[in-house]
């Protein structure tokens, strides 16, 4: 079961949105700049690791420059920070096509 929430890092002043499983493992990532709200992430688990089994160290290379590099670990205690909030599937998806188009656009 999948589950949807942002948080906001004030340090990178990145809003970041996250797709998790039940165990709060990513399985997608967007990341937006506050200040712009240029994305800059679209990362997908699937795609890690499609590439990691089927790729090379240069493909993957290519895929983090251009969609960022997806959250490592398991994102329990996230939702506690203090600007973290749910978010619905639907707008998740919204906020992921979006940033894919831009990114794809990226070389």
């Amino acid at each position: 079961m999948s589950d949807w929430f942002r948080v906001y890092d004030e340090d990178e002043g990145l809003r970041r949105y996250f797709e998790v499983d039940g165990e709060d493992w990513a399985v997608r990532q967007v990341e937006v700049r506050e200040a712009d709200a240029v994305p800059m992430t679209a990362a997908s688990l699937e795609e890690v690791l499609s590439l990691r089994d089927h790729g090379d160290l240069g493909a993957m290379s290519r895929y983090e420059r251009r969609y960022g590099v997806l959250a490592e670990g398991r994102l329990d205690g996230w939702r506690e920070q203090p600007h973290a909030r749910e978010i619905s599937a639907r707008e998740f998806d919204r906020l992921w096509a979006d940033a894919r188009r831009t990114l794809a656009l990226r070389t």
